[in-house]
């Protein structure tokens, strides 16, 4: 067998390794090409050779929820770029200084917002300040400024602060239906400028539930988060900006009446809906309960009666005496009407027992506490309502407001003393015994009062 020449065996390796080099030049250069087209999936940034794009403010609640579009950032403050510097609210009714809310006859002036908050420039003072581009963040952005004071408090996160940002951003949908559906895109990230990602969680880890369900595409972004986007010293453009503020509520003529900081929010029109909806489904609640049943043809085993008990929580519990008598009458509501009854202590309930059992609850009752904040999940109908226990002449606003803003009917109780609107007394009141575990109720009126609210007649056996 002939040999083959060694000149001719370097020529056909030299030729292998060209074919080689070729062949990986080719597929990098092309594999970039993809990769490029990958990454154009990146959100542009914003360029301009004219005047940059206005801000306008598309919704505003005097006090602490405003809705803008185009608004701008830059190494932490807010820039409200417009022409006409009279058609933006008062800085003072949309951020503050983010301080914590304390008692002081300087801490009012202390929390007034700064040109370290936000600014309100010309569109030539953008240029000078951006340049001629910014970076885009696409979709709607949720801001809250505020501190760690209340923000992991159940209450506090869920029917003032979520319900408020949620009623804010969904007064600008037109097509919602009865059950709270919409067009209307989701959030796409809520900013918290001055908390750490921990911050918000409540003990019973219900805040995190609540957020998931409600809204399961949405990311979050923290105070390093914010910090880290202020460094990087470039401008970014929110295409829709939400900014929710607690100090700024306080300067609310609603939040002057309710104290309630979702209460400018909810004289916003939207629906209250599509939260409830969310979580309920998330929670496994069937659906003709979410939605229904239909009051027109409620019966006597649909009605469902909830006592939030805290008998064993060791703070503001009712005297065990009267607990137990409490418990009689509702048993003998019972045995007599047919109604569902339900004596429970939450933090013995799983999460979705929680949520589920809330979803169904016609009328709820409890001692002033956290548990109430349930009453967010209850399907409001003409016989929906929340019975609250007070030591006598104590009185707090949170859940009495709430139930009202939901669209039902809330009773408060000193022992054998029933009051509703209007006669409310007009201002909160904590005497000493408020918080104790010493608070007297007589149970036959609470009986009584829900008797009353389900329209049952111990006659009437229509409903049985």
């Amino acid at each position: 067998m002939k040999r083959i020449p060694l000149h001719l065996l370097l020529l056909v390796c030299a030729l292998v390794l060209l074919c080689c080099d070729v062949a990986l030049h080719f597929f990098k250069r092309h594999t970039l090409e993809y990769l490029s087209v990958d990454n154009a999936a990146r959100v542009p940034p914003v360029t301009w050779t004219g005047p940059p794009l206005e801000t306008t403010v598309v919704a505003h609640a005097p006090g602490v929820w405003t809705v803008f579009d185009n608004v701008y950032a830059l190494n932490g403050t807010l820039f409200v770029v417009t022409s006409n510097p009279f058609t933006v609210p008062n800085l003072k009714f949309i951020i503050s200084t983010g301080i914590p809310l304390i008692h002081g006859e300087d801490e009012p002036a202390r929390r007034l917002p700064t040109d370290r908050e936000i600014r309100v420039v010309t569109p030539a003072q953008a240029c000078s300040l951006f340049g001629d581009f910014v970076v885009r963040l696409s979709g709607p952005s949720w801001l809250v400024n505020d501190p760690n004071q209340f923000i992991s408090h159940y209450y506090h996160w869920t029917a003032e602060l979520l319900l408020g940002l949620w009623r804010s951003y969904a007064s600008l949908a037109l097509d919602f239906t009865p059950i709270g559906r919409t067009s209307l895109s989701p959030p796409s990230r809520l900013i918290f400028t001055r908390i750490g990602p921990t911050e918000w969680r409540d003990p019973a880890l219900l805040n995190s539930w609540i957020i998931g369900a409600a809204f399961p595409s949405l990311s979050m972004e923290f105070e390093d988060d914010w910090t880290d986007r202020s460094q990087t010293h470039r401008p970014y453009m929110f295409e829709r900006l939400l900014v929710a503020d607690r100090a700024a509520a306080v300067h609310g003529e609603s939040f002057q009446k309710t104290w309630r900081m979702a209460s400018q929010a909810f004289e916003l029109s939207a629906s209250k809906y599509c939260v409830r909806r969310n979580v309920l489904d998330f929670s496994g609640l069937a659906t003709e309960w979410i939605n229904g049943p239909n009051p027109a043809t409620l019966h006597r085993q649909q009605f469902v009666v909830t006592y939030i008990s805290r008998q064993g929580w060791g703070r503001r519990m009712l005297r065990p005496g009267d607990h137990e008598r409490l418990v009689h009458e509702l048993i003998m509501l019972k045995i007599q009407f047919g109604i569902e009854v339900n004596v429970v202590e939450m933090d013995k309930l799983t999460r979705a027992e929680q949520f589920r059992l809330a979803g169904r609850t016609t009328i709820m009752i409890g001692v002033h506490g956290n548990g109430l904040t349930a009453l967010l999940w209850m399907r409001p109908t003409q016989q929906s309502t929340v019975i609250e226990f007070f030591y006598p002449q104590g009185l707090a606003f949170d859940y009495e407001y709430t139930t009202r803003a939901l669209g039902m009917v809330h009773y408060g109780v000193w022992n054998d003393e029933i009051f509703t609107r209007p006669n409310v007394p007009q201002w909160p009141n904590y005497p000493d015994g408020f918080h104790g575990n010493d608070i007297p109720l007589n149970g036959s009126v609470v009986a009584e009062l829900i008797r009353h609210r389900l329209e049952l007649n111990v006659n009437d056996d229509a409903y049985r």
